[in-house]
């Protein structure tokens, strides 16, 4: 079964979501902004979210995971929690 690692930063507004990727595609650090502005408990982690396979996140969380380039910055992708970053870390087949 497939497995990814991926970190996110979780927040409730769009705008926002877009302000922190334009800063992150500038030099931010990922963890950093995460620590500072995720609502997510993984925040304090850096958006650490450990390893998971499909079917363990929601719908819209899950698509981007197993589907996008591994190290590449994606979102905003909305769910029902806000408006989330997602960096998929690594990923087995």
């Amino acid at each position: 079964m497939a497995t990814a690692t991926a970190r996110h930063i979780l927040v409730s507004d769009e705008a926002l979501c877009q302000e922190l990727k334009t800063k992150i595609a500038d030099g931010a650090e990922f963890a950093a902004l995460a620590r500072e502005h995720s609502q997510c408990p993984s925040g304090k982690e850096g958006g650490e979210l450990g390893s998971f396979g499909p079917g363990q996140m929601v719908k819209e969380f899950d698509e981007v995971v197993f589907s996008a380039e591994v190290g590449a910055v994606q979102g905003p992708v909305k769910t029902q929690f806000g408006y989330h970053l997602l960096e998929v870390t690594s990923r087995t087949s």
